[in-house]
């Protein structure tokens, strides 16, 4: 007779077995091939034959200077929609938290956002930053602040400056959900606790609000810096990486190099540069976190 626990054993192993296939065939197979692809010579031209090619696809990664030009928008795009996404997700959370009356309607409007189109905000915001756009218009027909029109996308930090307030506003409605449902876990004894101990609003937000959320700003400061790396839709509609792929960022060089160069390999290689800096930034802001717990 077999016993019970090596029946469960291949219940389970049963169980979890179309799963398993699953992730191995749509998740662990794609990235060994991808992996693969990043060794090789994979063009246009060599689609059948695929060379191996060793470490030369990083290699011409880093001593490509329009790399680090991505590179560097990529990093300066996730260092200022993070942190604004962030402190004003934040702030809005703690004042709609205090708020009894239309608190539902405020929490709508803030997040509808979040739920518009990336084509349809892009296409709107390059209509309003357009050369012969809304804003210069009302600059300088309405209001006559300038003597012209400005070319707010036509250079490199303006159109990143352009995607940049894009994602802060889209992201905000996001953090706000995140962080009221977070602020509903904060013991209230503790706040009493502290207005006994002579806390004012900012010693109880210092001193209760922000280490009982601890957990979860780690949580949203990881899930937008992936986020802000992986920016893709509006820099493509708005910029278009010009001029000269100066606006571009490790996302839309990756998609300009495999379907514009057919350089797979080179498009393969730089998914895993983004993943390490990726996994490398996680684990920074894992540690600072840790530290600062002690």
């Amino acid at each position: 007779m077999i016993p019970k626990s090596r029946v469960h054993r291949a219940q389970l192993a049963l169980l979890l077995l179309p799963g398993l296939l699953v992730f191995a065939l749509f998740t662990v197979y794609p990235i060994l091939r991808l992996f693969w692809m990043s060794l090789c010579d994979m063009s246009f031209s060599s689609m059948l034959s695929q060379p191996f090619a060793g470490l030369s696809n990083y290699r011409e990664i880093f001593q490509d200077q329009t790399f680090w030009i991505v590179f560097v928008n990529s990093m300066a795009y996730t260092l200022i929609t993070v942190p604004g996404q962030m402190v004003l997700g934040l702030l809005l959370a703690v004042l709609l938290s205090g708020i009894r009356r239309f608190s539902v309607t405020f929490r709508v409007l803030n997040y509808m956002p979040v739920v518009t189109s990336w084509v349809i905000a892009s296409l709107v915001f390059r209509y309003i930053f357009n050369t012969e756009g809304l804003l210069n218009y009302f600059l300088w027909k309405v209001l006559g602040v300038t003597s012209s029109n400005i070319r707010w996308l036509d250079s490199r930090w303006g159109g990143l400056s352009v995607a940049m307030i894009l994602g802060v506003w889209k992201g905000i409605g996001w953090n706000m959900v995140i962080f009221l449902a977070a602020l509903q876990q904060v013991s209230k004894d503790l706040y009493e606790a502290a207005e006994i101990d002579g806390c004012g609003g900012w010693g109880k937000f210092l001193h209760v609000t922000l280490p009982g959320i601890r957990g979860t700003i780690l949580f949203v400061l990881i899930e937008l810096t992936i986020g802000g790396f992986n920016v893709f839709t509006s820099i493509k509609m708005i910029t278009g990486g010009r001029p000269a792929h100066q606006t571009d960022t490790l996302l839309t060089w990756m998609y300009y190099k495999a379907f514009s160069t057919g350089k797979f390999g080179y498009a393969a290689a730089l998914s895993f540069v983004m993943a390490l800096t990726l996994a490398l930034l996680a684990i920074v802001q894992f540690r600072m976190m840790r530290s600062r717990d002690a």
